[in-house]
């Protein structure tokens, strides 16, 4: 397995504690400026606000590299993947787009 997977996976375990009228999803964020991907695992209990906890960083710039990544995550965890900066870009092997409309906040 990769590194970088190995690093998500046991930090997304950390912080995925299943209580109660709570919401989990992870958030990939794409930065051109310092051509890295970062990931966050959001949190949210009922009636209050989102918390974000950075995950990791992986500084291989590189879509099919990503791409490998998430494939992994999504067979061992099913939770919600938001992507960030993704817009108009495509996955290598699936040909799908990533992102398919801008969030408020881009």
């Amino acid at each position: 397995m990769n590194k970088d997977f190995q690093i998500i996976m046991e930090r997304i375990k950390a912080n995925f504690t299943r209580k109660r009228d709570t919401r989990y999803w992870l958030q990939i964020v794409n930065d051109p400026f310092d051509r890295t991907f970062n990931f966050f695992i959001n949190t949210q209990y009922r009636k209050k606000r989102m918390h974000s906890v950075p995950l990791h960083t992986i500084n291989v710039y590189n879509l099919s590299y990503l791409e490998k990544i998430v494939v992994q995550i999504t067979k061992k965890i099913h939770l919600t993947i938001v992507y960030d900066g993704f817009m108009g870009l495509k996955w290598p092997e699936q040909q799908e787009l990533i992102q398919r409309r801008r969030h408020r906040d881009e």
